[in-house]
């Protein structure tokens, strides 16, 4: 596995994460202690502010995960991908994007810039 799909793969892990303790120590494994996140709805920095976005997801759409959809791509340290959310339930997918990532040199995230390329109709 490259570096950024390993990187990836810890960034669905932290999404998915439900379990608080879980929740928290994958948000460490991902990002390094300063990393960002933002997107439209978001800009923050740190695990704990990161950890707060990441359950906020999960309150306003329980019952449904982050998913891979198609290949993560990487050149130097940085990745791009795009993702879908899915019902768990009946596998629709409401809110779609693409992020772009930049990675330390052992792999952790230090940005995420995140765009949402489908969301709910209103």
């Amino acid at each position: 596995m490259s570096i950024y799909a390993a990187a990836v793969a810890r960034y669905f892990e932290a999404w998915n994460a439900t379990d608080a303790d879980t929740l928290a120590k994958a948000v460490a494994t991902a990002w390094s202690e300063d990393g960002t996140y933002t997107d439209p709805l978001a800009d923050v920095r740190g695990h704990e502010q990161i950890t707060a976005v990441i359950q906020a997801a999960h309150e306003q759409f329980p019952d449904f995960e982050f998913k891979l959809a198609g290949d993560v791509d990487g050149n130097h340290h940085i990745a791009r991908f795009r993702w879908e959310l899915v019902s768990i339930a009946d596998g629709s997918a409401p809110v779609a994007g693409s992020d772009v990532v930049t990675l330390t040199e052992d792999g952790r995230i230090t940005a995420v810039l995140g765009f949402l390329d489908r969301l709910p109709q209103a």
